[in-house]
């Protein structure tokens, strides 16, 4: 019988054969850091601090769901060449926690959603990870990542403090933005409904009900009794559409509309959110704030489309 190799087994020996490599900074000549983040949005609000001082990466390519995410071979070495590392925390990469423990035992590792106020509780020990739909919550986020640069690097400080004024500012500007947005819609019409329970926090800042079939995490599966609630839901309230999510299976959803049908009701896909994932890259969804304002004006014209 041939022997067989445990998942740690396999990175624990990637980890052996990759530890003597030089550090990109080095192999590549740039001499800046290579910052490597977890997800799209994490990446992007690294990339306005940083500027051009580092290299900054994703780790997690556009529609990923970070709840379900593997690291491959690649993503692995991208891993292990980072000088720094940032993800969002809150037990949002939940299969990648035993990896970024171990490498932060050699090379800073950090969370941009650690200690946080206002955090909206699920258990006694878990949180929702879904920061970032709440755009003020997403600038304490970017605080605490200037914070955690300027502290790796001091040299730079004045520069990354300049550039995080400049995007909280942004960030200010959208979160009125949104709200403008939203309260367009009559209020008899805002409840967002999707297909994991990703927008808890955007519901809380803006004045939505929201309801997800699925649970905090696309891990979670639904049940018949699960689409039946929803169905009974969308008739009793005439909700006139729900959307589905960029990263997440519309399998749920659908079961929903079929049921809704069958009972005499109407509903549509009012649009494709991104929820745990931006667009493209090289697109404006492809950055925090386009994202952002693409889910609101899709949901806005959604649910206020006579």
């Amino acid at each position: 019988m041939g022997k067989v190799y445990s998942f740690c087994s396999v990175i624990s020996l990637l980890i052996c054969c990759l530890s003597c490599q030089q550090p990109v900074r080095e192999r590549t000549g740039s001499g800046k850091p290579y910052i490597l983040a977890t997800t799209g949005m994490v990446a992007d609000m690294v990339q306005h601090i940083a500027g051009d001082s580092a290299i900054v990466e994703a780790l997690m390519r556009p529609g990923v769901d970070p709840h379900l995410y593997k690291a491959s071979q690649g993503d692995l070495r991208k891993i292990l060449d980072a000088d720094y590392l940032f993800y969002n925390g809150l037990h949002l990469e939940g299969k990648l926690a035993s990896i970024l423990e171990k490498q932060a035992r050699v090379k800073p590792v950090l969370a941009v959603g650690d200690g946080l106020n206002g955090l909206i509780k699920i258990n006694e020990t878990t949180y929702d990870p879904h920061i970032w739909f709440d755009v003020s919550l997403w600038k304490a986020a970017t605080a605490n990542a200037v914070q955690q640069l300027v502290a790796l690097d001091s040299t730079n400080a004045v520069y990354y403090q300049e550039n995080a004024r400049r995007y909280m500012e942004a960030l200010d500007s959208l979160d009125t933005w949104v709200q403008t947005r939203i309260n367009t819609i009559p209020p008899a019409k805002r409840v967002l409904i999707t297909a994991h329970d990703a927008f808890s926090y955007f519901g809380r800042a803006y004045g939505l009900e929201v309801r997800g079939l699925q649970g905090i995490s696309t891990m979670s599966e639904f049940g018949l009794r699960d689409v039946s609630q929803l169905v009974d839901y969308i008739v009793a309230r005439g909700i006139p559409a729900v959307f589905v999510e960029s990263s997440v299976s519309d399998r749920s959803l659908k079961a929903a509309l079929t049921g809704v049908r069958q009972r005499g009701g109407t509903v549509r896909i009012g649009g494709n959110l991104f929820s745990d994932a931006m667009g493209t890259e090289g697109t404006v969804e492809g950055t925090y704030i386009g994202m952002v304002k693409y889910n609101v004006n899709t949901i806005v014209d959604a649910l206020t489309e006579k």
